[in-house]
């Protein structure tokens, strides 16, 4: 029944790519066609053990330079994509015009490349990086917040929605150089209730990673208020070129 139901569904309203907008036969829950499935650059092998940064080439993970010269507060970070192409074309469009019906497609490319990071993770909480509350109420939605949901149902994890919180407003830091990011969101976040951290592995969720400022300052909050563990997930990454 639910195979015919879909049947109905695929002809009166036809799967198009979230990308090229082409019907896609069998499109699945994805709703990407094969062509620009290709054409989505996902993160391999070699990269940071630590940061998750690529590297060029072949070879096994090792920790970069930076992460060994100046550690993150975070333990790992991981994204499933290289923000280029597509993927800045889902998350511009997911993040900026309102699209929130590609958090789904957004959260299984992040299922599919992570999956096995996130089992040795191990983590037991998912929170979202969060926004301040006058950005909350311009954009009507947490990007972050809407993949964190999507995650904690498909990896069965328990998600706080409010425990992580940006205390103050900051500069956006797309209009920041690198080496303002970290000034910009250094003491931006607090912990609502530090007992419901106390011990736990949390799973930080954020659309892009940059430079990991944000990550960084958001794990150090989270590890003073008595946090574990502390891994960021995000669908896709900035690399140096």
């Amino acid at each position: 029944m639910a195979g015919i139901r879909q049947a109905l569904l695929d002809f009166v309203f036809p799967p198009l790519c979230h990308l090229c907008r082409r019907h896609v036969p069998d499109a699945g829950a994805l709703h990407i066609c094969e062509p620009c499935r290709t054409e989505l650059a996902y993160i391999g092998q070699p990269l940071c053990t630590i940061c998750g940064e690529p590297f060029a080439g072949s070879g096994p993970d090792h920790p970069c330079g930076t992460c060994l010269t100046d550690p993150p507060h975070f333990d790992t970070a991981r994204a499933a994509l290289i923000h280029q192409g597509g993927a800045r074309t889902l998350i511009h469009s997911f993040k900026y015009h309102h699209k929130t019906h590609l958090k789904r497609p957004l959260a299984l490319l992040i299922t599919e490349r992570l999956a096995d990071h996130a089992r040795h993770a191990a983590c037991n909480l998912i929170l979202p990086v969060p926004l301040h509350r006058r950005r909350l109420r311009e954009r009507g939605f947490n990007q972050s917040l809407l993949l964190a949901e999507q995650l904690s149902r498909c990896w069965n994890i328990p998600f706080e929605r409010q425990l992580l919180r940006r205390t103050r407003e900051t500069i956006p830091q797309a209009e920041l150089h690198a080496d303002q990011r970290r000034s910009n969101v250094r003491e931006a976040f607090a912990v609502a209730d530090p007992a419901m951290l106390a011990g736990r592995r949390v799973m930080l969720v954020d659309d892009v990673i940059t430079t990991g400022s944000t990550a960084n300052e958001c794990a150090r909050t989270l590890k003073r208020a008595g946090a574990r563990a502390v891994s960021v997930i995000a669908v896709a990454r900035a690399v140096s070129d």
